[in-house]
């Protein structure tokens, strides 16, 4: 099998799945427990926190885990609501965002938040002056993702951070995509809160992260024991937030070497289909992007089509965020880029990770031309546009 939907999920790696396997049988303690077996738990988890924090360069009482990037992104933008209650509420956001961020506003709105949903050019990327015009008197938080999990394009974080800090406006980044992919600097990006998900980075799944500057305060999510902070009760995942720590430490070390290899693969890719393929299009090729990720539109066969027809050949690809599998909607991503209803149903998404090499890239060329060979046949008709 080529294993190349890496937005989608990733393996965890060999450090992760050592480090957590102990606090699965031998070490089992709760975190909680003040007996030495629980504080060894604790400890544990306090390192992770530390690890996270020293990748994020932020301070480790600033990081809270979660159960997942989705939660994380509904605890900042329900709780920010519920912070400013009784008050007038303006949010604003993108319409490229994630579906945890884009139906927790509109939860809201069913209770008379405003929510102001902004567009994107066509490489899906918002404009910070965009950003900037949008603000009212009454806005209270803005939410603008990292790098988006269909495209891969990075935003312009930084510059949008810097605006809304001259205002006091809270501002809340969501980098599950971004973060142990690229570098991701709190400081820099000039974020209050940001989101994050181990599964992305080769941790486990079910374990998310949630930075808070220092000096604010999100209404408890949780309410029982004083876990987290005080802020999300609950028995912690000792196992999956070892494995996060480890993960994200170790994908840290190894930025610079994974990125320059993926990026060669898309290359790769990318040359070998357009050399075939000449009515290709590549979507967001020419912007600041993730280095792994690739979304290409047919200009004939469905993406949904060639999905299928690579998973018969062991090969895994997607046709957009894996949040929205199964669903007949075209992506929203690629429509608020410009593209039509038929081409972001002709698109799929490769995303290459740890593990892949240039075989893997070659192989994916080979078999994605050979089915567009295959099944242009009139007796196909029905797999194309």
């Amino acid at each position: 099998m080529i294993y190349a939907d890496h937005a989608a999920t990733t393996p965890v790696s060999d450090c992760a799945f050592n480090a957590m396997m102990p606090f699965l049988q031998a070490q089992y303690g709760n975190a909680s427990s003040q007996y030495t077996f629980g504080v060894r738990a604790k400890y544990a988890v306090d390192h992770a926190r530390r690890q996270i924090a020293s990748a994020l360069n932020a301070e480790p009482e600033s990081i809270i885990f979660t159960s997942g990037g989705s939660e994380a992104n509904t605890w900042v933008i329900r709780c920010t609501a519920e912070r400013f209650f009784g008050e007038p509420i303006h949010i604003v956001t993108t319409i490229i965002e994630h579906t945890s961020v884009l139906n927790a506003c509109k939860a809201l709105e069913a209770y008379g938040v405003e929510v102001t949903y902004l567009p994107v050019d066509e490489v899906g990327r918002v404009s910070a002056l965009d950003v900037k015009a949008a603000i009212r008197p009454n806005t209270k938080l803005v939410s603008v993702m990292l790098a988006n999990n269909e495209v891969g394009t990075i935003q312009p974080i930084s510059e949008i951070g810097k605006i809304l800090k001259e205002r006091g406006i809270l501002f809340h980044t969501d980098a599950v995509q971004a973060v142990g992919h690229i570098p991701v600097d709190v400081q820099t990006l000039n974020v209050d809160f940001l989101s994050a998900s181990a599964h992305k980075f080769n941790g486990a799944k079910g374990v998310g992260i949630l930075y808070i500057r220092p000096g604010l305060h999100l209404p408890h999510l949780i309410f029982g024991g004083g876990q987290e902070l005080d802020l999300r009760a609950g028995t912690e995942n000792v196992a999956g937030i070892v494995a996060a720590g480890c993960a994200l430490e170790e994908n840290s070390s190894l930025l610079k070497q994974e990125n320059e290899k993926v990026s060669t693969l898309v290359a790769l890719t990318v040359h070998g289909l357009r050399t075939a393929i000449p009515q290709i299009r590549f979507n967001a090729e020419y912007t600041p992007k993730l280095p792994g990720t690739l979304s290409v539109t047919f200009p004939y066969a469905t993406g949904e089509s060639i999905m299928h027809l690579l998973d018969l050949k062991g090969i895994c690809v997607s046709t957009g965020s894996a949040c929205k599998a199964g669903t007949s909607e075209p992506s929203h991503v690629l429509r608020a880029m410009g593209l039509t209803e038929q081409q972001a149903k002709s698109t799929i998404r490769i995303s290459y990770g740890r593990g892949n090499n240039a075989k893997d890239a070659e192989e994916i060329v080979r078999a994605i031309v050979d089915i567009c060979k295959e099944h242009s046949h009139e007796r196909y008709q029905y797999l194309w546009g």
